[in-house]
């Protein structure tokens, strides 16, 4: 195969551009924005401003796409470790008990990690970047996009389109205008409001600890996160569900963060130096396009990232799944339909996950199944006995970062553990 053409430098395009590149002479990379020659932010990406994760599942495929990256990015500043012992991970208002996961994480920013990935994809032979061009439309043949067309006119041709621009995707649109349906769109709607800060970062802090997860729960529908990054710095996102943006003065920011279901984040900003200026962000839904459910889909095009899937941002589990989805390019099969079955598969666990712990907090706008209300109840249960129980914690972990399906944690062995632990915990009723 000979073109491939790629809209979007997002984490997505890049990773498919460096998947496809293993099997197409040429591939070129289209973005709208300038993309910055240092690792900074950018326009297109803003959501890069705040705390960020990389699963371990994602770290893995990345490394397998780009031999080395990981090795490149700590020798950049970036922190690593096992992910269930090197900080505080709160679920239900309780810590999750630590250990050993066997699943090591790394701790960088966005503009750190997408400027190493971008670095590495551009110098790879045949690949090319486009920055500042920003596509208008796609070009189609009897049934088969042909390539892409620019907003100044000018025409790419291309044996294979891949959409990775993110939520904003045009294929919706483009796919009517070619005389196809649209995709059934299914939204959840979180009204996630959410405001970052950064800090120096000292030796000591969380007692050492890399991170500090605090989770919603329907009590305190409010979360957040402390991360440790490159430079001796903390990047602490804070927010909440129902359309409330949290203040970004320093004192209101700490003091919104007293709301949340643990006082890890607040006890750890006072006295802290703030660096940089806040930053506000808000997400208004997770979105699934249902590409995989259509019957008609013209021939070289496909669709990954964002613009297939955006999940809740507070789960992190994003660039994972756009890693997952670049790897499923590798498949010499890439006619669309069977494509999107495939990455179905890979979309249903993370889907799941955020769907089912969204929609046990209040305002939070899906449909809540029967099974949904089951799997919470239970859940509660595990991460109170995950609390005390390191075996139940790495399993959990396991399930998060995409290694093992959710239903692992319902094994046979996961439900004696669980109720176990209930029985031990249990006050015996006075007679």
């Amino acid at each position: 195969m000979d073109h491939a053409i790629v809209i979007g430098a997002s984490m997505a395009g890049l990773l498919s551009a460096a998947a496809l590149q293993r099997s197409f002479h040429h591939v070129t990379v289209v973005d709208r924005d300038t993309l910055p020659a240092a690792d900074a932010h950018r326009k297109g990406v803003g959501q890069s401003r705040h705390a960020h994760g990389l699963l371990a599942r994602g770290r893995e495929v990345m490394d397998e796409l780009l031999p080395g990256l990981s090795a490149e990015l700590v020798a950049q500043g970036a922190l690593k470790g096992d992910l269930q012992g090197l900080g505080r991970w709160i679920h239900a208002g309780r810590q999750l008990a630590r250990g050993t996961s066997g699943l090591e994480g790394l701790m960088v920013s966005r503009p750190l990690l997408e400027g190493q990935v971008r670095r590495r994809v551009t110098g790879l032979s045949g690949v090319r970047l486009l920055a500042s061009r920003a596509v208008a439309g796609l070009l189609a043949d009897h049934g088969r996009v042909t390539g892409v067309r620019l907003a100044d006119g000018t025409r790419l041709p291309a044996d294979l389109v891949v959409d990775a621009s993110g939520r904003g995707s045009r294929t919706p649109t483009w796919l009517t205008e070619l005389g196809y349906d649209r995709p059934v769109e299914e939204q959840v709607r979180i009204e996630l409001c959410y405001g970052t800060r950064e800090f120096r970062r000292r030796p000591g802090d969380l007692d050492g600890d890399l991170l500090a997860i605090v989770a919603p729960t329907p009590d305190s529908p409010r979360g957040g996160a402390a991360l440790a990054m490159e430079n001796d710095r903390w990047i602490v996102t804070i927010g909440g569900y129902g359309g409330e943006q949290p203040p970004l003065d320093l004192e209101s920011f700490i003091a919104f963060a007293r709301t949340l279901p643990a006082p890890d984040l607040h006890d750890l900003m006072k006295g802290l130096e703030p660096i940089g200026e806040p930053r506000a962000y808000r997400t208004p839904a997770s979105i699934r396009r249902r590409y995989e459910r259509l019957t008609r889909f013209p021939d070289g095009l496909l669709v990954v990232g964002d613009a297939v899937c955006a999940f809740n941002p507070l789960y992190g589990q994003g660039m994972t799944v756009a890693a997952l989805e670049a790897r499923a390019l590798l498949d010499l099969e890439l006619r669309p339909l069977p494509f999107f079955r495939r990455i179905t598969r890979l979309l249903d666990a993370p889907w799941d996950i955020v769907v089912g712990g969204d929609l046990k907090l209040p305002g939070v706008q899906g449909r809540i199944t029967a099974k949904i209300r089951m799997v919470n109840a239970y859940l509660e249960r595990f991460h109170a006995a995950a609390a005390n129980d390191a075996e139940l914690a790495r399993r959990f972990h396991r399930v998060a970062n995409l290694i093992d399906p959710p239903p692992s944690l319902m094994s046979p062995g996961a439900l004696v553990r669980v109720f176990r632990t209930a029985e031990r915990q249990a006050v015996p009723a006075l007679v």
